[in-house]
């Protein structure tokens, strides 16, 4: 995961995200580099927009966090609608009771 965050680092930094590059944050964190694994990634990464996948991601995480919001409006409106009801129960048994 370390690897990923340093080209994640790299991206911000507006830096080329590159094997000398990658090694260099890797390094000053103490980590000892795996050549092999940084080769991968930058050959995994050869292809991908990192701002397309980091607002994707962004967006499917962000999902599931809006969800209990709007489940809990939704049942606020459903109590809201059922306390109506009563009411409008109640004030016709008042003019025929």
């Amino acid at each position: 995961m370390e690897y990923i965050y340093a080209a994640m680092i790299l991206h911000s930094a507006e830096k080329e995200i590159n094997e000398e590059n990658v090694k260099s944050i890797i390094e000053a964190a103490g980590i000892e580099a795996d050549d092999a694994r940084i080769k991968a990634l930058i050959a995994a990464l050869e292809d991908v927009d990192i701002d397309e996948a980091m607002e994707t991601t962004a967006m499917a995480a962000a999902a599931p966090a809006a969800a209990p919001a709007a489940a809990e409006a939704v049942e606020e409106e459903e109590e809201e609608e059922e306390a109506s009801e009563e009411e409008a129960a109640a004030g016709l048994g008042a003019l025929f009771g």
